[in-house]
């Protein structure tokens, strides 16, 4: 298990960030990937402050997130790396996203 602990501005709060659960960054204690934090909020365009109220987080939280995922590249890529292989290889074994099944409902 990897941990790091990241300082988010002048204040003294603090975020640890693991790869204890799904071998990626997450936030410690919780499930919430650095991928996830990123996507929602330069992905998809959502204020940190929202992404914190979705997910229970404090938005200290987020941008801590946030600078690691931007201050770690190469760690990023390979996590992203490994997600996809490991989507093509559940794809391969007849797994369907989510999407698939909700489109499957209607048919």
């Amino acid at each position: 298990m990897t941990s790091r602990l990241i300082r988010t501005g002048m204040a003294q709060s603090s975020v640890r960030i693991v790869t204890e659960v799904h071998d990626e960054p997450h936030i410690e204690g919780r499930r919430v990937t650095v991928r996830r934090i990123q996507g929602l909020v330069e992905g998809a365009g959502k204020s940190a402050e929202e992404v914190a109220d979705q997910l229970d987080l404090d938005v200290a939280d987020v941008y801590g997130a946030l600078q690691y995922y931007h201050s770690h590249p190469d760690e990023m890529a390979a996590a992203e790396r490994q997600r996809a292989e490991r989507e093509a290889a559940a794809r391969e074994a007849g797994a369907v996203s989510l999407s698939e099944l909700k489109g499957d409902e209607g048919a």
